[in-house]
Formats: structure tokens, sequence, C-alpha cells
């Protein structure tokens, strides 16, 4: 072999050395790079793990929460007839409840979810896909409540929550079947409390006090449980804020409170016995008004007439009072007055803090039963409360 020859493959083995070389030295530190960066991925991951512990616990609650409640929760759809249109179809949810009062099992819904319909007209689609009748159906236009006695095996009536207790950020999950999806479960927040002079359709809903959330609530939603962590019903939803129709962030729920009243007083007295004051209350009251009663702000409601032979009448509430409390509650407006008067016993004796000639006083009521009331008063215009 010649000197050159040999030269060329010596050039040739030391090119091809340092190539593979080079290539080894690559797949080396690539091989190094590769499982310094699995580590990192096993690290994070199990940082991940570690950190979303929290969150997996409360999403384990929530879930329980949803399996605990989601078996009374139904689904309604009734139809009624009307003059002009044929029959109009209405469809909702509610919730199965039991009470202090009745043995048996009921449905709490909304009223304009199954009003004008007869019983047979109303199906009531349970969480195994059974459908039934109501045997008996009690509503109460004041709070567009409805109760229906059903008969049915198989099913726990979920429970009444406080919602005296619910405060605003605490977490809810709103329950029902939005646009027929049954058994939907949203979550959200108490966004306020004691919303009040709400727009409600063509519905005259005289008791408002609505707890409003972001949980998602849409069409079908109406008559379903708002419940809270607890599992607990805490509210029934019954509207919602928006302008497409569709959910926006903000809908409204019945107290619960208020709810249970409504349907035990129903299933006891078949109709809600109220309390009542016997005055008329100004829905317009504004500082100008204020300032003239030197009223510092705008707060309680304001007695613009006194119906005679009335609670409000021996209490000697008088025109231009302003009720500031109520049993020891602060009064923010005239509905709000008007709700608690509403919840309150009849013949119960209840303490008013009164704005009178620029100074407070108290005086002493004892509420009667607005369904009592003498023709003297019926045949006048109606107080508001």
């Amino acid at each position: 072999m010649s000197h050159h020859k040999l030269f060329s493959l010596c050039s040739l083995a030391l090119i091809v050395g340092l190539g593979v070389g080079a290539s080894w030295t690559h797949w080396a530190r690539n091989t190094v790079h590769a499982d310094n960066a699995d580590s990192r991925g096993d690290s994070l991951y199990s940082e991940l793990s570690r950190d979303a512990q929290p969150l997996r616990l409360i999403s384990q609650s929530l879930s329980k929460v949803a399996s605990a409640t989601s078996t009374s929760v139904v689904h309604i759809q009734s139809e009624r007839k009307t003059h002009s249109r044929g029959r109009v179809e209405e469809t909702g949810s509610g919730v199965v409840m039991s009470s202090a009062h009745r043995p048996g099992l009921f449905v709490v819904t909304n009223r304009h979810v199954i009003d004008g319909a007869v019983n047979e007209d109303i199906h009531i689609q349970l969480y195994d896909g059974r459908e039934i009748h109501p045997e008996q159906v009690w509503s109460d236009p004041a709070t567009d409540l409805a109760v229906l006695q059903i008969s049915a095996t198989g099913i726990i009536p979920a429970r009444w929550g406080d919602s005296n207790q619910v405060e605003i950020g605490h977490l809810v999950l709103a329950m029902g079947s939005p646009f027929g999806l049954s058994r939907s479960v949203t979550l959200g927040i108490i966004s306020a409390k004691g919303r009040r002079q709400l727009k409600l359709g063509t519905a005259d809903v005289i008791n408002q006090d609505f707890l409003q959330t972001d949980a998602a609530i849409n069409p079908g939603n109406s008559g379903g449980p708002l419940i809270d962590l607890a599992g607990q019903v805490i509210g029934i939803n019954t509207a919602i804020a928006s302008s497409s129709g569709g959910n926006e962030g903000i809908g409204f729920s019945i107290p619960s409170n208020l709810a249970q009243r409504v349907m035990e007083q129903l299933l006891e007295h078949g109709e809600v016995r109220r309390a009542y004051l016997g005055v008329r209350l100004d829905p317009q009251f504004d500082q100008r008004t204020a300032n003239q009663l030197k009223l510092d702000r705008v707060r309680g409601a304001r007695v613009t007439e006194v119906y005679p032979n009335t609670p409000a009448a021996r209490a000697r509430l008088q025109i231009d009072d302003v009720v500031l409390t109520f049993d020891g509650i602060e009064i923010q407006d005239e509905n709000h007055l008007i709700n608690l008067v509403s919840l309150t016993p009849i013949g119960r004796q209840i303490k008013l803090g009164v704005w009178r000639n620029a100074a407070r006083t108290t005086l002493t009521i004892t509420l009667a039963d607005r369904n009592d009331l003498k023709a003297t008063v019926e045949a006048q215009e109606p107080p508001n409360r």
C-alpha cells in the first residue's frame, strides 16, 4: 500500500472517528437532557398531584352533594289550554320534599310551571325515568310556588336548609332540567341577598326576597333546588335576568325559609295564611320625602294610609310614620316590611321602631290574619300590607 493511500485511509478513519465521537457526545448529551426533562416532568406532575389534593377533596364533596340530592330532583312538563293559542306547554323542574303536617311525598316547584294545567296534563318524570301525575295540587300566586302531592316509592326526599344562614360568597349548586336536559348540575356562589321589586313576567309576586346566584340557571331550571355544601335545599330557582333568554350569570331563587313556610301552610290550611298590619306603604319613598320628614336618608317603609279596625289602627300607627325596625330587624324598604310581616305567625306581638315627628318611638302591634279583616276594610281599596 502506498503512503498516499495509507494517508487517505488514516484521514478517513480520523474523520469517521470524529463524526462518531461527535454523534456519541450529542446522543449522550440529549439522553442526559431527556432524562433531566423526564425528571422535571415527574417532579411537576408530583407537585400538581400534591397541590390538587385540596381541590380534589372539594370536587369529591361536590359530587357527594349532587349524588345525595339528584334523586329527589324531578323534571316537570305541563300543558294548559288557552282561548287564543289552543294549548301551551311549560317545562320546569321540582324537588321532592316531606312535610311536618302531612304524610307522603310532595314536589315543590314554581306555580308558573304548572299554572292552568289539570292534574292529568302535569307530567312528573322521576330520576329513574318513571313518569307520574300529581294526586293533588296547591299553589300560591304571591310567591309563585306550587306543591304537588305524589305517590311514588324509592325516593328519598331532599332536606330543607336555613336560608338565613346563607351568606354572599357561599358556594351553591343549582339542579334541574335546563332546556329539558334532566339532572343537570351547575356550580356558583351566592351573589346577593334580599333582591326585591323584580319583574317576573306577568306574575304578581308579592313576597319577594330572592337570593341571587351566578350558578347557571336556564329555561327549564324553574322550580329546581338551590343546594348548599351540606346537600340541603336553601332556595327554589325561579327566574333569570337575561336579554337573550339564556344564562347570563344572574339567577334568582326563593329562600328556603319562605318556600318551606308556604309549603307547610298550603298543606295544613290549603292556602297561605298571612299576617297583616293594615296600612298602605309608599313605593316611591325618596330622599326628598325623607328630608321633609327630617330623616337622614331613605330607609324603612313610609306609611301613607292607616285602615280602620286593623292592627295598625289599634297600635296607633299614623300617616307619615316610617317603620324603621320590625321585631328588631332593620327595614330596608316597603317590600322588605311586606315580606317580614307575611312570614310572621298570626297573632304574634311585635315591636315596631317608628320614625315620627323627627324622633324615634316604639309601638307594639299584634298581627292579624289578612283573611279575617272586617268588611269595612275589605270594602275599601285593599291595603298593600
